[in-house]
């Protein structure tokens, strides 16, 4: 018997810094509209998230704990099996995508300050930094596009162009927001996901699992 705990106490050491930093996908996630009468569709179950998206968009998020925000690497597991045409990621009205991946950065006094704020109020704050990782658009992998919507407040990072299957991914996102906004990140303070099909009238069936920050 305390052989069997002995091995069983190592493997729990050997395995927690990675279930440590595990993002589950559970209450803790929130959806956010963006019109009373559309609203993407979440199936939230421990390790992976499914998205639903019918001529809709929406996102959820959640905060970040603290413990996890000098965090400067991430990876995940996506897959879409029906998605939306390509789209020039960089309109504003025309910038469907299967999948997007929020990162969202404060300096470490605003995130101390900040704590708490709507992702809607965080979005729209000067301070705020945030790289966004996509499937989608008629884009290459690895370009670096401004955001039609966060001005320089944020980057869209194209990581697959419009399209299905599976991939897993892992960014460097000490890497990505120097080139980004110059200098080094402070805090990891937000993640959203989200999926935009209202501006081509399409569906998007996908899902995101196995989300580590490091």
């Amino acid at each position: 018997m305390r052989v069997l705990s002995a091995i069983t106490l190592a493997a729990i050491l050997a395995a927690g810094p990675s279930l440590a930093n595990q993002v589950s996908f559970d209450g803790s996630w929130k959806n956010q509209k963006f019109s009373l009468f559309s609203t993407n569709r979440y199936a939230q179950q421990g390790g992976t998230l499914g998205v639903a998206s019918d001529d809709s968009v929406s996102l959820l998020y959640r905060a970040v704990p603290p413990s996890l925000w000098p965090s400067d690497t991430a990876s995940w597991t996506w897959q879409v099996s029906q998605g939306v045409p390509g789209t020039d990621l960089t309109r504003k009205g025309g910038d469907d995508r299967n999948l997007a991946l929020y990162f969202v950065f404060l300096p470490q006094a605003d995130a101390e300050r900040l704590r708490g704020t709507s992702v809607t109020r965080l979005l729209s704050n000067e301070a705020v930094r945030v790289l966004v990782y996509v499937w989608g658009g008629n884009h290459s992998r690895g370009e670096m596009l401004p955001s039609p919507y966060l001005g320089a407040r944020g980057k869209t990072v194209v990581l697959r162009p419009s399209d299905t299957g599976r991939a897993s991914e892992r960014v460097d996102l000490a890497a990505d927001y120097r080139k980004a906004f110059g200098g080094s990140p402070d805090a990891l303070v937000g993640l959203a996901v989200s999926g935009d099909s209202d501006d081509t009238d399409s569906t998007i069936r996908a899902q995101v699992s196995g989300l580590r920050l490091n």
